[in-house]
C-alpha cells in the first residue's frame, strides 16, 4: 500500500472515530406517557434526510451522525406532528428526553379510524361535509355539532335530546324526525359516517356509540346522494383510540328508567398498530304518557389496524333492537265554536292497546380503508352492509273523529284501526374517491374524484293488514274512513246515538278503557309489499383552490337513480331519472380568527316507493317528480379566545319544489299528494366551546320565515310551514368550580330552550303554544377522581307544553318535570 493512500486511510478513521460518539437519542409517547411504537423521527441536515421507527417502547436513537443543527420531526399516525430544532455537538449524546404526542383525528384525511380524544362542546373539523379533513371554519356552509361531551352532560338518551339544541333544528314528535330550516326530513331514515341507512325513524336508537353528530345545513346531495333541503343529520359513531380509555355508566330516573353503559378502548399490540372499541348500551324505560315503554340493546364493537402512517383500516359493527310501542300522541275533543282547548284530556293519555308493540331490529357492518400513495395522492373507501326488520301491532287513531249515522262527527269518540306489519330491507353503500393535493404557484389545489352506490331493497316476505271503517251487512269492512250509503251499514246505539259499527272499537275520549284487543274480531284488509329495488349511482368531481386568503370550493356530481317495483317478478315497473347537481362555495379569511363566506347549490332526491315507509300509487307509468331545491347562503365563522370559542353565523335562502306529503283525506287514507313549493329565508346563530377553562357552552338562536308558495289547497298559499316557529333558541352550560374553592368538587350545569308557536302538519284551527324550559344539573367529582355522579333535573318549573301535532287527535306533549340520577366511573 502506497504511502497516499496510508494517509488517506488515517484520516478517513480519524473522521469516522470524531463522529462516532455524537447521538440523538429521546423517547416519544402518548398523552398517557406510555412508549409510542413505530412512531416515525425524521432527522434532517440541509437536504439530507434520515427516518427510523420508534421500538416497541417509543425509544430511538441515532448514532454516528455528525455535529450540526438538525431539523427534528416526530409523527405517528393519530397524531399531531411534532418538530424541533437540536443542537448536536460533536463527541456528545444529545438526550431530548420524554416527548409527548398530542391526538389529533384528522391524521388520515376522510375516512376517520382514529377516534377524537378532545373533551368539548366544539370539533374543529368536519370529515363528510366535503369528504376532506377540513377545517369547519373553511368549508362555505353552516355545520352544527353535538359532541359527545355535550351528549353526556345533558344526558341525552336519544337522538332528539341531543340535536335539539341545534339552530334551525326542531324536532316535531316523538319520532326520530325532525323540521331542518323549516322543512321536513323524509322517512329515509338517517345518516351514519356519511352513508344513508333505513330505518331509524319510529323508535328513536340510544346515543351511546355516538361520537358526534353533524348536522350539515341546506342541501347536501352533492355529498351525499339523496337528502334533504334544509339539512342532513349526520351520526359519527365512536372510533378506536391509540390510548386505554374505559368507561362505566349507570343511570336511574324517573318513569322507571334504567341505562347502562360501557365504552372500552385501547390497544390490543404493543406496536399500537391495532387498536378496539367496545360501545354496549341497555335501557328499559316507561313514560309520562300511558303504556308507553321501551327496551334497547345496542353492541358496538369496532377494529381500527394502522400499520404505518400511509394506511389504515376501520371495521365496525352496530346491534340495535328496540322493542317498544309506537306512541302517536295525545288526542283532545277539538275545536267547539273555535276555542280549542289543548287540555282537555290529560296529557298522558294515548290511543293504543294493552298488546301492541313494535320490534325494531338493525344491524350494520362498515368498513373503511384509508391509503396513501404518496404526499400528493390518497384513496379512501367505504362500505356499508345493513339489514333491518320490523314487526308490528299497533292501534292507532285514523285522525278523525267518530260519526254517527248521518255522518256528522262525534267529538268524544276517537275513530281506530289496527294495523300489522312486517317488513325486511336489504341496504348496501359504497363510497370511494381519490384525493389529489399539489401547488401550482402559489395556488394550492385539493382535487377530489370519487363514485357513489346507494342500493335499497324491500325483500319478499313482508305486508301489511289493516282493520279501518265500518262493518257492511254483508260482513265486509269498508276500510276507508267516511260513510258512503247509510243503509248498507250494520249499526250500533251508544248513549242514545245510532252510529255505524265500527270495524274497530271507537276510543271514548271521556272515558279511557285499555284492554288487551283480540285482532281476531276484526275484518283485515291484507296486503303484501311488492318486492322493490331503488338505486342511485353517481360521479362527482370536486376542487378545493387555495389562493391567498380565498378559498374556493366547487363540485359537480351526476347521478342516475332507478326505482323497480315489483322487483324480480314478471310484471316489473322501472321509473328512471338522473340529475347533474352543482356546488359553487367561496371562503375569504378576513383575518386568522374570522372567516366569511357564500354559497350556492342544488338539490334533488328522488321520490319512489322506496323512499317512503309504505307502498304508494305513482303515477301510472311514472314515478313521483323528484324533489328540489336550491340553496343560497351567506355567513361567517369567528374563532374567539385563542380558538376556544368558535361563533357561526349565517342567513339563507331556500327553495323546494314537489314535496311528497299525505293527501289527509279519510276516504284514502294512504294516498299521497305532492305540493308544488316552499321557500324558507332565515338567520341563526351558534356559539360553542370555552369561555373560561372551567366554563363551557353551547348556545344556538335561528329565525326561520317558512312559508307554502304553492300547494292543492289554495288557502294555503302565502302561510306559514307546518311545524315551524319563526324563533327559536337554545342554551346549554356547564361550569365547574376550580381547585382551592370550597365547592371544588362541583360542576353545574344549565339549559334554556324556547320554541315559539307553530301551526300542526295536518290542520290550521289551532296553533301548538309557544314555551320556554328550563333544565339543570349538578356534578359531583370526588377530588377529581375518575368518579362522577351527576343529577338532571329536567323541565325543573314543570312546563306544560307541546313539541309538536298533527291534528286534534294527535299532538305530542313534553315530558313534565323528571329527574336522572347518574353514576360515571373512568379507568
Amino acid at each position: 500500500m502506497t504511502m497516499k493512500k496510508i494517509l488517506m486511510a488515517l484520516m478517513i478513521f480519524h473522521s469516522m472515530a470524531s463522529t462516532a460518539q455524537s447521538e440523538i437519542k429521546g423517547r416519544v409517547s402518548d398523552e398517557d406517557k406510555k412508549g409510542l411504537a413505530n412512531a416515525t423521527i425524521s432527522l434532517r441536515l440541509g437536504k439530507k434526510t434520515v427516518s427510523k421507527a420508534a421500538d416497541g417502547e417509543g425509544n430511538f436513537l441515532f448514532e454516528k451522525i455528525r455535529a450540526g443543527s438538525y431539523q427534528l420531526l416526530l409523527s405517528a399516525t393519530g397524531y399531531d406532528n411534532y418538530e424541533l430544532q437540536v443542537k448536536v455537538r460533536e463527541n456528545e449524546v444529545t438526550d431530548l428526553g420524554t416527548i409527548n404526542m398530542i391526538i389529533n383525528s384528522k391524521d388520515l384525511q376522510t375516512v376517520e379510524v382514529i377516534g377524537r380524544n378532545a373533551k368539548k362542546y366544539n370539533s374543529d373539523y368536519s370529515f363528510s361535509a366535503t369528504l376532506t379533513s377540513s377545517l369547519n371554519k373553511d368549508i362555505p356552509q353552516a355545520i352544527s355539532t353535538v359532541t359527545k361531551e355535550l351528549i353526556a352532560d345533558r344526558q341525552a338518551f336519544q337522538l332528539a335530546d341531543a340535536v335539539k339544541i341545534v339552530s334551525g333544528v326542531i324536532p316535531t314528535s316523538y319520532y326520530n324526525f325532525y323540521s331542518l330550516r323549516g322543512f321536513s326530513q323524509n322517512e329515509e331514515g338517517q345518516i351514519i359516517n356519511g352513508m344513508r341507512t333505513r330505518q331509524y325513524f319510529f323508535l328513536q336508537p340510544l346515543t351511546s356509540n355516538i361520537e358526534r353528530v353533524e348536522v350539515i345545513k341546506g342541501n347536501a346531495s352533492a355529498t351525499f346522494s339523496s337528502a334533504d333541503p334544509g339539512g342532513s343529520i349526520n351520526i359519527v359513531t365512536k372510533k378506536p383510540l391509540a390510548v386505554n380509555r374505559k368507561e362505566l355508566n349507570i343511570s336511574v330516573g324517573s318513569f322507571s328508567t334504567m341505562r347502562t353503559t360501557l365504552d372500552f378502548t385501547g390497544p390490543l399490540n404493543k406496536e399500537k398498530t391495532l387498536l378496539y372499541r367496545i360501545n354496549a348500551a341497555y335501557q328499559q324505560a316507561m313514560s309520562f304518557r300511558d303504556l308507553v315503554h321501551q327496551k334497547s340493546l345496542l353492541l358496538s364493537p369496532s377494529f381500527s389496524y394502522v400499520p404505518n402512517n400511509r394506511t389504515a383500516v376501520n371495521v365496525e359493527f352496530i346491534f340495535s333492537d328496540v322493542n317498544g310501542k309506537l306512541d302517536r300522541g295525545q288526542p283532545i275533543f277539538g275545536a267547539v265554536a273555535g276555542v280549542t282547548d289543548l287540555g282537555s284530556t290529560p296529557k298522558s293519555l294515548n290511543l293504543c292497546a294493552t298488546n301492541d308493540y313494535n320490534k325494531s331490529r338493525i344491524v350494520i357492518v362498515m368498513g373503511n380503508l384509508a391509503h396513501k400513495f404518496n404526499e400528493n395522492i390518497s384513496f379512501n373507501t367505504s362500505y356499508m352492509k345493513q339489514t333491518w326488520t320490523e314487526d308490528l301491532l299497533e292501534h292507532r287513531t285514523t285522525n278523525t273523529f267518530a260519526v254517527d249515522i248521518t255522518n256528522s262527527q262525534i267529538r268524544t269518540l276517537a275513530a281506530m284501526q289496527a294495523v300489522q306489519r312486517q317488513q325486511f330491507w336489504d341496504i348496501d353503500n359504497l363510497n370511494s374517491y381519490v384525493n389529489y393535493e399539489v401547488r401550482t404557484g402559489e395556488v394550492g389545489h385539493k382535487l377530489l374524484l370519487g363514485y357513489d352506490l346507494n342500493r335499497w331493497q324491500k325483500l319478499k316476505g313482508g305486508g301489511q293488514n289493516a282493520a279501518r271503517g265500518y262493518l257492511l251487512n254483508n260482513g265486509t269492512a269498508t276500510n276507508i274512513f267516511v260513510l258512503a250509503n247509510a243503509a248498507n251499514y250494520q249499526t250500533i246505539t251508544v248513549g242514545g246515538v245510532v252510529m255505524p259499527k265500527p270495524n274497530v272499537s271507537h276510543f271514548d275520549l271521556a272515558n279511557p278503557v285499555y284492554t288487551l284487543k283480540n285482532i281476531n274480531e276484526y275484518v283485515f284488509a291484507k296486503s303484501s309489499f311488492s318486492p322493490e329495488l331503488t338505486t342511485a349511482n353517481a360521479i362527482f368531481v370536486q376542487e378545493q383552490l387555495y389562493w391567498k386568503k380565498f378559498i374556493l370550493l366547487l363540485s359537480l356530481r351526476n347521478e342516475w337513480f332507478k326505482d323497480v317495483n315489483n322487483f324480480e317478478t314478471s310484471n316489473p315497473v322501472t321509473d328512471k331519472n338522473n340529475a347533474l347537481l352543482p356546488r359553487l362555495g367561496i371562503t375569504y379569511k378576513v383575518n386568522d380568527h374570522l372567516n366569511v363566506y357564500g354559497t350556492y347549490l342544488k338539490g334533488y332526491q328522488p321520490q319512489s316507493n322506496t323512499v317512503t315507509l309504505l307502498s304508494v300509487t305513482a303515477p301510472p307509468g311514472k314515478g313521483f317528480d323528484p324533489l328540489e331545491g336550491e340553496l343560497k347562503e351567506l355567513g361567517l365563522k369567528a374563532s374567539l379566545f385563542n380558538g376556544k370559542l368558535q361563533v357561526n353565523a349565517a342567513i339563507y335562502d331556500i327553495n323546494e319544489r314537489n314535496l311528497l306529503m299525505s293527501a289527509n283525506d279519510p276516504a284514502y287514507p294512504d294516498s299521497l299528494v305532492t305540493r308544488g313549493a316552499e321557500k324558507s329565508r332565515g338567520f341563526e346563530m351558534d356559539v360553542a366551546g370555552f369561555i373560561l377553562p372551567e366554563w363551557q357552552v353551547n348556545a344556538s338562536y335561528s329565525y326561520i320565515d317558512a312559508k307554502i308558495l304553492n300547494d292543492n289547497n289554495p288557502k294555503l298559499i302565502g302561510t306559514r310551514k307546518e311545524n315551524t316557529p319563526l324563533h327559536s333558541a337554545n342554551l346549554w352550560t356547564r361550569y365547574n368550580f376550580a381547585t382551592g374553592n370550597a365547592l371544588k368538587d362541583l360542576g353545574i350545569g344549565v339549559g334554556l330552550q324556547y320554541n315559539g308557536s307553530r301551526f300542526p302538519w295536518l290542520t290550521r284551527d289551532f296553533e301548538v303554544p309557544a314555551f320556554t324550559l328550563l333544565d339543570l344539573a349538578i356534578y359531583y367529582n370526588p377530588n377529581k377522581s375518575n368518579l362522577q355522579l351527576a343529577l338532571n333535573i329536567n323541565n325543573v318549573a314543570n312546563t306544560t307544553y307541546w313539541i309538536g301535532a298533527f291534528n286534534y287527535l294527535r299532538l305530542f306533549p313534553g315530558a313534565p318535570r323528571n329527574i336522572l340520577f347518574t353514576a360515571t366511573y373512568r379507568f
